[in-house]
């Protein structure tokens, strides 16, 4: 992977996201998109079957069309088409009713896509599955989990580590969840 594509989707996120926090902390939103690299720079290690450099930059600007003012055309325009369409995929559909039907139109179109699309979106939740913020009430701690199942099953074929990595904060998510409750 080059230093240079890193950089650049960086500089890009850093600017689109620089007022959003980490929901329930004062974190810079940089964080999460930095964790989300780093799980897939770590799964990398463990499977060289996918390609660094467009899931990278992906993983980088996945939150940019659906958080920020961010347009399919202005990525397409600096990052190609290809990235413009993952992050889209990675975005849902604010039309779609339901927050349900939303998460499962999103993982529909991931799975039309190149597999580092699907593994971008396995990273974002791993890294989503922290304590949940203060304010979350049963009900949503129990449906953020169980939409981590739906992707989990869902992206399956993706890769291995990250899908045990899921698994495994499913797993510890659950007991966290019933330890607050």
């Amino acid at each position: 992977m080059t230093q240079e594509l890193y950089q650049t989707a960086m500089k890009f996120a850093g600017e689109k996201h620089s007022e959003q926090k980490v929901p329930g902390t004062k974190a810079n939103y940089l964080l999460h998109i930095s964790n989300v690299a780093m799980e897939v720079l770590m799964a990398y290690n463990f499977d060289h079957n996918f390609d660094i450099d467009f899931a990278i930059q992906v993983a980088i600007l996945h939150d940019t069309i659906e958080d920020t003012n961010t347009s399919f055309e202005e990525l397409k325009s600096k990052f190609g088409e290809s990235i413009a369409m993952a992050v889209q995929a990675l975005s849902k559909d604010e039309r779609i009713p339901s927050k349900t039907e939303r998460m499962i139109d999103s993982l529909s179109r991931i799975n039309t896509l190149q597999k580092e699309v699907g593994i971008v979106k396995i990273a974002d939740r791993i890294t989503n599955l922290q304590r949940p913020p203060e304010h979350w009430d049963k009900k949503k701690i129990v449906k953020y989990c169980e939409e981590a199942k739906l992707i989990v099953s869902t992206l399956a074929n993706k890769n291995d580590y990250l899908n045990q990595r899921l698994a495994s904060k499913i797993l510890k998510y659950e007991q966290m969840a019933n330890d607050l409750l």
